[in-house]
């Protein structure tokens, strides 16, 4: 018999509902996971919205005020903006950006239009109940959290509001990246100093850099395990989505469940409806941020005498103004304008690369993922598969996904790998006919189009398997299935597997024959060496995510504590000319296990000096044998330890060390910590630069020297095989919590769980929930 227990202090259980009200039975068990089951879609997403509520009211609250474009109103004009939500550089840009979005009406059209623009039926109504279960929980419960306890701007919501929220995670790469710039835009005027048109040299290293995996804000690891590598036969995941510890990116943990129709549980991100990576009874899966290019520029030949008109075929275009106005705290109300065109927003600026309008030419952006929003049938559709193969097929008939790949396994045994996602269709023939002056130097090294706006014959094509126009279909996707293993560390499609090599996809999706990142060739290395070996079980792929082994340290720093060791005296000058005795740190570096593991004893000391040399070390080879197509995994490597660099940066690491006082030897855990309710909790993982699988990216602060807070990394992570009863066996983590809510115990529990290696035994079947020693049920609804 199941108990219900009474409801936490602060909350109110509801009574049973009247007939026909949504209502919904929440089961929680350990660590405040929620096991929510509801008769259809509408109900389900009233649970999920009332439970998503109690745990992140506040985060969800702040990421609607910002696409409702009220910061300005609340919390002044020139507060920094949410960077979670776009790419604006202020609240004022932010609310002018959404402003502009909810005028037009963006999201909510496309809500109401049919599929495949639109949602199908089913995502419809789970978001509809959300809303209503949102605005149930504000109704019904006080908010004692402090972070937004009695704040005006926490109120009920629309379905606007949760569409736009939904509709800002499809253009995080594309119109949300370029916000500033959409709303910088304003044509050249009279009278004005003229604007020069982009170099384009520079602008192919801005777009390199802007695209590259390595300056992504969000990053991933995912590997599935064919059955033929596995002990029982069946497939296995890990799931590592490397995403913010704070604000609208959170993962949050669920079970959702319609009897006989839906039953998946799994990690979403705030504010949305469905399971976005997670694990049925039959097959799990995970994302991995791609290195597909989401978008495309059009340059665009003004008429001389008006630089709000283009000419396309020598047609004149009138551009589309769009005027928005924004509430200001202590300050008059901001108008300002933006430009539309048939390809898109006029933008000035790309997150940092100029694009100037001048009175020749100006830049419009094409962004395929702001005309849909299939993204969540996409996640039904997964949440409703029952092998690879069912996957596979759901991502062809919905087309949902935004900027990333999918990596899946299946109980029958089976591996996949896609980077199935909505990129513009440009194909490396239309990129020769069509670049500009500006496109032939930023596409072949960026993967970023930059087409000629004036001829029709340089439209996007439309393939015939597409949904949309201007995108690429299913047939086109670089895909790999029952591999031993395939895998992704958010560098190209190209080495999901080594011995089965993905090629012949166009630029757009990424590159092939180049440098991997040392987190992909450690990620390599270590599971083909597991896969070779065989039989694996899922406590295998569980040493593996936290082995934080850094390839950085395994290829670089025996060369560095020889040389280390060969100094004169032990002396290393300086970057400020200062003679530095460096000695101590030669067997530390020596004796370091080349983990980041909390007790290890050197690792502070080479994250500190591998960061300090990558940037003296700029432009500069480290690496005395290159980069070969032919053995990616083993190149580069050899250190080239002649170069000054080598042991300047040493220097200033000691040097810097020892006048905070903080011993070389100091283990990682000591200095790489977060604190919660007053304690200090370590924390274990490094940095992308390390080449560490189990990411971590802290805050360094120099007055404590420490990594003081976690910017982001492992999230929701989880590892997943079955047993031959049918069920999931699943061991998960959210590694900052469920809840954002400080006085909630469910704030830092499960990050404690992380710090020590440990992992929650998720409950997926029905007797393995009614077992929990902490079940506790209620049933919610609109009454309350």
């Amino acid at each position: 018999m199941t108990a219900t227990a009474a409801p936490a202090a602060g909350e109110r259980a509801a009574v049973q509902p009247a007939a026909g009200g949504l209502t919904a039975t929440i089961r929680y068990t350990e660590y405040g996971i929620p096991h929510i089951t509801a008769r259809n879609y509408t109900s389900l997403g009233f649970g999920n919205g009332w439970a998503q509520a109690k745990d992140q009211v506040c985060e969800l609250a702040d990421s609607f005020l910002t696409v409702r474009g009220e910061r300005s109103r609340h919390y002044g004009a020139d507060g920094q903006g949410d960077g979670d939500l776009s790419g604006a550089s202020t609240n004022l840009t932010s609310d002018l950006f959404f402003r502009g979005l909810r005028t037009d009406r963006t999201a909510e059209k496309l809500f109401e239009a049919p599929a495949p623009a639109g949602p199908g039926k089913d995502a419809k109504a789970l978001m509809r109940g959300w809303v209503a279960g949102y605005n149930a929980w504000l109704k019904q419960n006080k908010i004692n959290d402090p972070t937004c306890k009695g704040a005006s701007w926490v109120r009920p919501i629309t379905v606007g509001d949760l569409v736009t929220l939904g509709h800002s995670l499809l253009v995080t790469g594309g119109q949300g990246m370029a916000s500033d710039g959409i709303v910088a835009a304003t044509p050249p005027r009279p009278g004005t100093p003229a604007a020069t048109a982009p170099d384009p040299a520079a602008t192919a290293r801005e777009a390199r850099a802007l695209f590259s995996p390595d300056a992504r804000k969000l990053g991933s690891n995912a590997v599935a395990f064919h059955g033929s590598t596995t002990a029982g036969g069946s497939g296995m995941l890990i799931g590592n989505p490397h995403y913010p510890w704070q604000g609208a990116r959170r993962f949050w943990q669920s079970q959702q469940t319609i009897p006989g129709e839906l039953n998946v549980s799994g990690g979403s991100l705030l504010g949305s409806p469905a399971i976005n990576i997670g694990f049925t009874d039959k097959v799990a899966w995970s994302h991995t941020v791609s290195t597909g290019v989401p978008v495309s520029l059009h340059e665009l030949a003004l008429d001389p005498a008006d630089p709000t008109v283009y000419l396309v075929d020598g047609e004149r275009r009138r551009m589309t103004q769009r005027s928005v106005t924004v509430a200001v705290k202590d300050g008059a109300p901001v108008t300002r304008t933006q430009w539309w065109t048939a390809y898109g927003p006029v933008i000035t600026d790309m997150d940092g690369m100029p694009l100037p309008w001048t009175t020749k030419s100006a830049y419009a952006l094409n962004d395929p993922n702001a005309r849909h929003l299939r993204f969540w049938d996409t996640a039904l559709a997964f949440a409703t598969s029952s092998s690879v193969d069912g996957l596979q097929r759901g991502l062809a008939r919905t087309q949902g996904l935004p900027w990333v790949n999918t990596i899946a396994a299946d109980a029958r045994g089976g591996s996949f790998f896609t980077q199935s996602q909505v990129l513009p269709r440009i194909t490396d023939s239309l990129a020769r006919r069509c670049s500009t002056a500006l496109g032939k130097a930023v596409y072949p090294s960026s993967g970023l189009a930059v087409l000629d706006g004036s001829r029709t014959e340089c439209a996007l094509g439309t393939d015939r398997d597409a949904l949309q126009p201007g995108i690429f279909g299913p047939k086109k996707m670089p895909t790999l299935k029952n591999a031993p293993y395939a895998a992704n560390s958010n560098d190209s499609a190209w080495l999901a597997h080594p011995d089965r090599p993905i090629r012949g996809y166009e630029r757009v999706f990424g590159d092939i024959d180049s440098t991997r990142s040392l987190r992909t060739r450690g990620g390599i290395e270590d599971l083909t060496a597991l896969t070779r070996r065989g039989e694996l079980r899922l406590t295998d792929a569980q040493r593996l995510q936290f082995a934080n082994r850094a390839p950085a340290g395994d290829a670089f720093a025996p060369a560095l504590a020889r040389a280390c060791a060969a100094l004169p005296g032990g002396l290393a000058k300086a970057t400020d000319g200062t003679e530095v005795d460096v000695s101590a740190a030669c067997p530390v570096l020596k004796d370091w296990d080349r983990t980041l593991n909390v007790d290890s004893q050197g690792a502070l000391l080479f994250d500190r000096y591998w960061k300090r040399l990558n940037r003296l070390a700029s432009g500069q080879k480290l690496w005395k044998v290159p980069f070969d197509a032919k053995d990616p995994v083993r190149t580069p490597r050899t250190p080239d330890t002649s170069l000054p660099a080598v042991t300047t940066a040493l220097a200033d690491v000691v040097q810097d060390l020892r006048e905070k006082k903080v011993p070389l030897e100091t283990a990682w855990g000591q200095r790489h910590y977060v604190e919660r309710a007053g304690q200090r909790i370590p924390v274990h993982g490094g940095s992308h630069a390390l080449g560490v699988w189990n990411m971590m990216v802290g805050v360094w602060d120099p007055k404590r020297a420490a990594y003081t807070e976690m910017v982001h990394g492992t999230s929701y992570v989880q590892a997943v095989s079955w047993n031959a009863k049918g069920c999931p066996v699943a061991r998960t983590l959210v590694t900052y919590g469920q809840s954002a809510n400080p006085l909630s115990p469910h704030s830092s529990d499960q990050t404690r769980l992380y710090s020590q290696k440990k992992w929650v035994t998720q409950r997926f079947c029905e007797k393995d929930i009614r077992s929990s020693a902490a079940l506790r049920t209620i049933t919610v609804n609109e009454r309350g």
